[in-house]
């Protein structure tokens, strides 16, 4: 296949997995000009049959593999738990594919790191989900620091906590085998993916993290009819987590990532900069009891608080990380190298050191 060939033809892709963030994939795909869902593949039949009507997809299959088979595929897009996450996208690079894959990139920083040398070895492109990078407001937080705005950032507070979010309690999510951890796993690496890509990509120096699991375990977090007993699994994961992340550059990041506690019941996602000319906070809600959510910059002006909330663009989300995906294929041969997975790799090594740490109770270098 020629630079040429991807860049003017129409683009034939597979989906695998059919939950949420599956039929997110196709939906996606379906909107762009010039890109056809030619497959999917997952194991619940009545949803597969619907998916395939409702996207008109030709081919439906019940596993990955057979998926893989079909002739003629471009790309592969991942969206099932993530201990298939490797698996799958090694498998789909070494036949040629380009992979999109949700996030995480895979359960640890090892599994990730097979994903990425795949990805090198075919010279194909390994893209993951870091959607909320692409929503109005963090965009419009980066062209601000971009922009100088707040001057150098020097401290920076990042977190997801929700009051009960526990995902499926009982499920695979709290098997770390099959999901590779809990919350900071899960939704905490979003947001240590959009506060790394918020102040310039630093390099991580160490981190100190700690981990609870207090709620989970007594079945409590989850869905109001989950019981403990009747659950498939073991809660095995924790239910939060906190992380003192060091910076290069004398930066210092916080995060936190919680599935339950008791705190407000909206589900808050926010971000914290101090620099030396301005400090800025984005906080999103999913409910209206959080007064302030928006972005709100502090600044001054000739000695004189000079604060505002800023205008946001409209969100992205997948849409824009499937755009993203496809452009990145069609920008041709020469440039797929620059999308190896290698960003997600470096978000799966720090998680995989903040469980480190919380485990052994000490600073872990990176």
């Amino acid at each position: 296949m020629t630079t040429d060939d991807f860049a003017e033809r129409t683009l034939k892709v597979g989906v695998v997995g059919l939950g949420w963030a599956g039929q997110q994939h196709p939906a996606a795909f379906s909107a762009l000009d010039g890109v056809d869902v030619v497959a999917l593949a997952g194991m619940e039949a009545d949803v597969l049959a619907e998916l395939a009507d409702t996207f008109q997809v030709p081919h439906a299959f019940a596993t990955w593999q057979e998926l893989l088979e079909l002739e003629g595929l471009d790309a592969v897009s991942i969206a099932v738990p993530t201990f298939l996450h490797a698996p799958i996208a090694v498998a789909a690079l070494e036949r040629g594919l380009h992979v999109l894959s949700e996030k995480p990139l895979a359960r640890n920083g090892a599994e990730g790191a097979a994903m990425v040398a795949a990805a090198r070895q075919a010279g194909r492109v390994l893209d993951v989900v870091f959607n909320h990078r692409r929503r109005g407001d963090v965009r419009k937080l980066k062209e601000i620091i971009d922009g100088g705005g707040l001057g150098r950032p020097y401290y920076a507070k990042a977190s997801w906590l929700r009051r009960r979010g526990i995902p499926t309690l009982g499920s695979w999510f709290t098997n770390p085998e099959l999901s590779g951890g809990g919350p900071l796993a899960d939704i905490g690496v979003h947001v240590l993916d959009y506060a790394l890509h918020l102040l310039g990509e630093p390099k991580v120096i160490s981190v100190s993290a700690s981990a609870y699991a207090e709620l989970g375990p007594q079945g409590r977090g989850g869905d109001v009819n989950y019981l403990a007993a009747a659950s498939e699994h073991k809660f095995e994961v924790e239910d939060f987590a906190s992380a003192f992340i060091r910076l290069e550059g004398g930066v210092t990041l916080v995060l936190e990532a919680g599935w339950a506690s008791y705190r407000d019941p909206a589900d808050l996602m926010d971000f914290r900069v101090y620099g030396t000319d301005g400090g800025a906070e984005l906080r999103a809600a999913q409910s209206q009891s959080i007064s302030d959510a928006g972005l709100h910059v502090f600044t001054d002006v000739d000695g004189m608080n000079a604060d505002y909330v800023a205008e946001v663009p409209e969100d992205g989300n997948h849409r824009a990380v499937v755009e993203d995906f496809v452009a990145a294929i069609r920008s041709g041969s020469e440039n797929w190298g620059r999308h190896d997975g290698s960003v997600a790799l470096t978000r799966a090594l720090v998680i995989d050191a903040c469980y480190l740490s919380a485990r052994e109770q000490r600073e872990v270098e990176l």
